[in-house]
């Protein structure tokens, strides 16, 4: 189709043929409404709605339009009641909707084109099912495309419907499947001018980590760390204690080249001081990713039912859903509620005991807010005892260390908690974490860990470290009191973006509706060497709007603020701001 072929949102001189086509097709070609003299045609979504362009240079070529969940309206429900059609009432789900090419070039590549856009802005926005009305007649193609009737058939006009659903995960891998090699020969094509990147990534976990990508992962440029600003993932701005960089640069040929305690047993005995537990309730990996891939791969099967918090961190909706193949249900943190876990609403939703795994990020990643501990303790307490509960503490020092559940763990069959060494302790490149399980739980999981799990450096950087709890109380205060200050010159840019702190090492900013999204922002930042995170893939309840940022320090965080404020600038309405996002640019995600 050429490499003037363009992918863009609707623009305002976009609509009047958009509703032009709509009157051609589906009034006069498909008499499905009735024909109107002034040849246009219009629905009450529009101008809530998006609607997706294809173009080559000045012809249009086709749209389809989407409605996200957040209107709280679907076309659909012009047909069927949300008792008549109960998928209406899911928190992700987006409705697709009169995918339309213009005659000429429906023999080409336009409207599957069309459908892999959609799909990708959906997935942008953490969408995990869709919605449409596929026409009877064109059922088998429908079928194919990986979409599946829900029992229910709409009328309008003379043209009959069938009610399709499918998750995006699975009708982008059907896409793919279908027309991969297309589209991989169209990416290099195509204007993509939409605000994702054009490709997911393969393993279908959208980590974060952009900022190394731009520093270099072929580690030949190391000097750009020191230009760019990685505040898209949660590293300690802090240097890791004294005695960690001591243990390190004491002999660093030795520790490369010599084998650790097979099985940590120094680092095991060091957190059982350091936490006031038996080495028997501990097991330890090389990070927590490592102990949440062994225990759930362990613990799960695809007949498993999980519950997870959303928004919530990515990497457990990875194992369980596309690793395991899990049912996962979500439970929804709400932006009126604080983002705070509301535990009646909690005990309420397990009480079923359907769930054979709850996981819950305490403090939260990414919303920042923590969950008392005799709260949680209290909905565990009243929990069916086949439910187990993973808890996630690898932020808690910027809270308090007396709000861990490890105690529980340790004596509670029902209850696991995980601990990452990395954010609070300033070890992320060592990648070190425990985990704590009554005896039985946790032997059997160090039955399943191999030998030398853990490196030797990172042993001795842990052990050091945890051998000094003062050094760190002193930098998790003083984030604090930088979070606060970054929280408030961001929130001078702008009256209209919303900064919340949350208790961690980062904090969101959510830009207003009618401007900038997440992603253009994020992109825009990273011409300044200037990394946040676009949270919009890991939930729906973003919206496309919520920018997580890491703190830093002072220096570090001037340079967020001014680039930042320099984004909003560029990317102000009537501004000649670049929209398109680079087919290279890896996708934002839901790591630490």
């Amino acid at each position: 189709m050429g490499r003037d072929l363009q992918l863009r949102a609707a623009t305002p001189e976009d609509l009047e043929w958009i509703h032009e086509l709509r009157h051609r097709v589906y009034a006069r070609e498909l008499g499905q409404h009735v024909p109107d003299p002034s040849g246009r045609l219009r629905d009450g979504l529009d101008g809530d709605n998006v609607y997706l362009v294809a173009a080559r240079g000045a012809d249009r070529i086709g749209f389809v339009s989407l409605t996200p969940p957040w209107l709280g309206r679907y076309a659909l429900d012009k047909y069927l009641t949300r008792d008549e059609l109960p998928l209406l009432t899911e928190d992700d789900l987006f409705e697709v909707r009169i995918l339309t090419v213009e005659p000429r070039w429906r023999t080409t590549a336009a409207a599957p084109l069309l459908m892999y856009a959609a799909l990708r802005w959906i997935a942008a926005r953490g969408g995990r099912r869709v919605v449409a009305m596929g026409r009877t007649e064109l059922l088998t193609m429908y079928l194919a495309a990986g979409l599946r009737p829900v029992g229910r058939t709409v009328h309008s006009g003379a043209l009959t419907f069938e009610v399709l659903t499918g998750s995006v995960t699975e009708l982008t891998k059907v896409t793919m499947d279908r027309y991969g090699t297309m589209l991989e020969r169209l990416r290099s094509e195509v204007d993509w001018r939409l605000d994702m990147p054009f490709a997911p990534r393969p393993d279908g976990c959208e980590h974060g980590g952009a900022s190394f990508t731009a520093i270099g992962t072929d580690f030949r440029s190391l000097h750009r760390r020191h230009q760019v600003v990685a505040a898209d993932v949660l590293d300690a701005w802090f240097p890791s204690a004294p005695g960690v960089r001591v243990a390190l640069a004491e002999d660093p040929a030795w520790a490369a080249r010599t084998s650790p305690p097979t099985g940590a047993e120094g680092l095991l005995a060091e957190i059982a001081t350091a936490r006031e537990l038996q080495t028997e309730t501990l097991a330890v990996g090389a990070g927590s990713s490592d102990l949440i891939f062994r225990a759930f791969g362990q613990w799960l099967t695809p007949q498993s039912r999980v519950l997870l918090m959303d928004p919530g961190y990515g990497e457990y909706a990875h194992v369980t859903e596309r690793v395991i193949g899990c049912r996962v249900d979500r439970f929804r943190l709400r932006r009126e509620d604080g983002w705070r876990i509301d535990p009646a609403r909690l005990s309420a939703a397990v009480a079923s005991g359907r769930y054979d795994l709850v996981v819950v990020v305490n403090p939260n990643n990414p919303t920042g807010r923590h969950a008392p501990a005799a709260e949680l303790r209290s909905v565990i307490a009243a929990a069916p005892a086949r439910t187990r509960w993973w808890i996630d503490e690898a932020y808690l020092g910027y809270v308090d260390l007396t709000e861990s559940l490890a105690g529980l763990a340790a004596t509670d069959p029902q209850v696991v908690v995980c601990s990452s060494l990395s954010k609070m302790y300033a070890l992320s490149g060592m990648r070190a974490a425990y985990l704590v399980a009554e005896p039985t739980t946790a032997a059997r999981l160090r039955l399943r860990t191999p030998p030398w799990p853990v490196s030797l450096p990172a042993q001795l950087a842990a052990v050091a470290a945890l051998r000094d709890p003062a050094y760190y109380s002193d930098c998790w205060l003083r984030t604090h009191a930088l979070r606060r200050q970054l929280a408030a010159d961001l929130a001078g840019l702008d009256e209209a973006v919303v900064v919340e702190e949350g208790v961690a090492n980062f904090l969101t900013v959510t830009l207003p509706s009618g401007g900038p999204s997440a992603a253009q922002v994020v992109n825009e930042c990273r011409r300044r060497d200037v990394y946040l995170r676009d949270l919009s893939p890991l939930s729906s309840a973003y919206q496309g709007r919520t920018v997580r940022i890491a703190v830093k320090d002072t220096a570090e965080n001037a340079r967020i603020v001014g680039g930042f404020q320099a984004a909003l600038d560029v990317l102000r309405p009537g501004s000649a701001s670049p929209v398109s996002m680079p087919a290279g640019v890896p996708a934002a995600g839901s790591a630490r």
